[in-house]
Parts: structure tokens; sequence; C-alpha cells
């Protein structure tokens, strides 16, 4: 004789019982859901300690397999420095009526370096870190901003090398070298946020890095690096609206703001007008921008 046990019909509230209703019951949430924004400022500053250490350990590994080792950190921009002086200031003659073109141009070359480095490393990451991104659980944007923060230390050590030159060439310490400070802090809120919106667009489209070199060399061309804006502008007969971009062009505000700041025949008259807006602007825009444009992505980050 067989026996048949027969399991109870769920009751009527039970079948009614959604996933979503199950899981409040119990505190259950989604896993790596997007926490609300002031959540996610929050979480970021717990991991500060995190940011800076990472960035300081990418920073050193940066060079590690070379025989000089972090020397390079100073070399790689002067000898790039160099390379333009030849060609653009020996060659096509652009150091002629540009006073000091040697720290113009060193400066040029260190604060340009420092936004177009972080860009290609916010570009890369995300998709250049999805182990780390899919094995740990922590706020995503740690990581381009980390990123941006390394490329900032990098600068400091350049600037190391900025400063010996500067002395060297005459040009006096003067109080408006305090000015390097919050010229500094506006850039890199600048590139960390564009890192951050690199960042998302890397994520989604990895092939994005292989097109941001020429992008980025376009932009330092017309970014007066190599050249002066405020020289080529009072000579020429360009459309109106092309002279205020260039001026407005956040790149070329940081890179002048630098130069005003540390070399002393680099004037006030040659900057362009409401500059310090511009530098503030861009800052805030981009980085409150680029921060939340990041965030809005968070729970798709290093999925599929």
């Amino acid at each position: 004789m067989s026996q048949v046990l027969d399991t109870p019909p769920p009751t009527a509230g039970a079948a009614a019982e959604t996933p979503a209703r199950l899981a409040a019951r119990y505190g259950l949430t989604v896993s790596g859901a997007r926490p609300s924004l002031s959540e996610y400022i929050r979480q970021l500053w717990a991991r500060r300690h995190f940011i800076t250490a990472f960035a300081t350990a990418k920073l050193t590994a940066q060079y590690s397999q070379a025989k000089l080792g972090q020397v390079w950190q100073v070399m790689t921009p002067l000898l790039n420095a160099a390379v333009y002086y030849f060609i653009f200031g020996v060659l096509l003659g652009t150091k002629h009526g540009v006073p000091d073109y040697i720290p113009f141009l060193v400066t040029g070359v260190f604060v340009w370096t420092f936004t177009q480095s972080s860009i290609m490393a916010g570009t890369r990451a995300i998709s250049g870190n999805l182990g780390l991104v899919r094995a740990l659980h922590f706020p995503r944007a740690a990581l381009p901003i980390s990123f941006a923060l390394q490329q900032l230390q990098q600068l400091l050590f350049s600037m190391a090398a900025l400063v010996v030159i500067l002395l060297c060439v005459g040009s006096p310490i003067g109080i408006s070298w305090v000015l390097a400070v919050p010229v500094l802090t506006l850039q890199f809120t600048f590139n960390a946020g564009i890192s951050m919106i690199m960042a998302r667009m890397g994520a989604k489209a990895p092939d994005i890095a292989q097109l941001m070199p020429f992008v980025l060399r376009t932009w330092m061309y017309v970014s007066g690096v190599m050249w002066s804006i405020d020289k080529t502008l009072k000579h020429s007969h360009l459309p109106h609206t092309v002279m205020v971009l260039l001026q407005a062009n956040p790149a070329a505000v940081y890179i002048d703001l630098m130069r005003f700041a540390l070399i002393d025949s680099f004037h006030a008259d040659q900057l362009p007008h409401h500059v310090w807006a511009y530098a503030t602007g861009w800052a805030l825009l981009v980085g409150v921008g680029g921060f939340i444009y990041f965030w809005k992505a968070e729970e798709r980050y290093g999925r599929g």
C-alpha cells in the first residue's frame, strides 16, 4: 500500500506575496544598487584613505621596472618639453616675442600633461579594472578620482623641476606663486570631473580609449601649450567666435593662470577677461556634472 503525502495548498495571502514584498519583509536590497547621491558622497568620503593610498601605489608602481625609477616622473615631461622647444620654438619660431620662453613652454607642457593623463587614465578606470570592480563593493567613482589624484602627485614632482628652471633663468620667487594652489585645486576638480565622464563612456565603449590620443593631440595644439594665444590673437583676423572659444578653452585657462602665478614676465594683461570666472565655472560645471553623470550609472559598472 502506498502512502501519499499532500502538500497543503498555499493560502491566498502567501500566493499574492511578491518578491518585492518578501525582500522588504526580510530587509533585502538589490546587489550593487545605486545609493542616493548624499549616501554616495558619504561612502566616498569614508574611503578617502583608500583613494589616496591607491593613487600613491599606482604612481610608485608606474616606473618600478625602469632602472631610473621615479626619476622618469620628472624626465618624461622634461623630454617632451625639449622636443616641443626644438620643433615649435626653434624650427617654427613660436618663441619669438615670448619672454622667458623656456619656463613658458615647460609650464604649459606640465599643466597640459596633468589634464591629458587624467583623461587617458580615467577612460580606462573602469574597463581596465574590471577584476577589482567585480570583486569588491565600493563607490566606483573612487577609481577615476584616484587616477586624477595620481596625476596631481605626478605634477607636483614635475613642479619641483619647474621651480629649478625658473630660478636658473632668473625668475624671482614672488607672492604670486601662492596662486598656484587655487589654480591646481580648480584644475584638479575639472580633471576629476572629466575623468569620471570618460570613465563612464569608456566602461560602455572601451574602444574610445583608442580615439582619445587623437582628440587630445588636437586639443593640445589649440590650447597655447607651445605658443602664446594672447600674442597670436592680437595679430590675427580670426572670427570673434573662434577668439572667444580659444580664450575660454579650459586647458588654456589653467595653463595661463599657472604661467601668471609662476612666471614674472607673464603679466595680467595677457590673461583673458574674467579668467578666474572661467576657471571656477569650468571646475564646477565639469567637476559636479561629471560626478553626477558617473553616479547615474553606478549599478551598471562591471556588468555584462
